[in-house]
């Protein structure tokens, strides 16, 4: 019985994936929503089994499978432009296909059960910005999170000015935006991840994406409590945290509660189990 427990949410977490895949498929007729859904939730499932079996590497081998396939096969195989600018290129021409269904699932409503797991598992930018040396932030958090509202808006109003333009060929425009959009992520997320000692600068103050996915984070299912009988406040906990949040306050309102990633290393590094 206790080995069926401990291997519930990788096998939840396939079955929720699952069940989007068969919905989308026989909704859309379109067997692509069966591989893809079906793909990034054994992915996932992988990722948690294998942190569960102790692998270190658990969470990068998930990040790299969705991440690449994300990035390389949707991306630029497929030339689906999957960054913000393509939901919105979608949402304005009325149709639910390829990015306004990823971000339905994955940063708008899928946040409610997993937070913002996307950003510790699947985000291709994420995915390159950890390789880098400061996995811990090694500088206090800077007040500068306003500027991924600029972002925002951002992406939103060069979308918006092709089509009130009347642009011709707005979906090779979408990908080439993809492609020089990914590019300057990189180099910014790079060069903040140096300048602050902090790999996630960029997750904490540039990422559109975030905008999206912090509201339902709120209240997201899948969450890190603490155990608080068992805490002795070394703080190894808030010390090891990507993106500094208070783990050991189990209020919503915790310090930087909606930007949780799940990335577990609070749970690892914990000497007591309390996490």
């Amino acid at each position: 019985m206790q080995t069926i427990r401990k291997y519930l949410a990788p096998a939840l977490i396939f079955a929720v994936f699952e069940t989007v895949a068969v919905v989308l498929w026989l909704a859309k007729d379109n067997l692509f929503y069966l591989f893809n859904f079906s793909y990034i939730g054994i992915s996932v499932a992988l990722g948690i089994f294998l942190y569960i079996r102790k692998y270190k590497h658990a969470r990068r081998v998930v990040q790299l499978l969705v991440g690449l396939y994300m990035l390389v096969y949707l991306g630029i195989i497929q030339n689906e432009n999957m960054q913000i600018e393509g939901f919105w290129y979608y949402l304005f021409t009325g149709a639910f296909e390829a990015a306004t269904i990823h971000y339905a699932v994955a940063k708008i409503f899928g946040p409610l059960l997993f937070g913002r797991g996307w950003c510790g598992y699947a985000c291709w930018t994420a995915m390159v910005l950890d390789f880098l040396p400061y996995k811990v932030p090694e500088k206090p958090r800077k007040k500068i999170g306003w500027i991924r509202y600029v972002v925002f808006a951002a992406s939103l109003i060069f979308v918006l000015a092709l089509f009130l333009a009347k642009a011709g060929n707005i979906e090779r425009i979408m990908f080439w935006a993809f492609l020089i959009g990914n590019a300057a992520y990189y180099a910014v997320g790079i060069i903040l991840a140096f300048a602050f000692r902090d790999n996630r600068a960029f997750c904490k103050y540039i990422c559109p994406v975030t905008v999206f996915l912090k509201p339902a984070s709120y209240f997201s299912l899948f969450r890190v409590k603490c155990k608080k009988e068992k805490c002795i406040s070394c703080g190894k906990c808030k010390k090891v945290c990507p993106m500094d949040v208070d783990v050991t306050d189990n209020s919503r309102k915790r310090k930087n509660g909606t930007e949780c990633i799940l990335c577990m290393e609070c749970v690892k590094n914990c000497p007591k189990n309390a996490l």
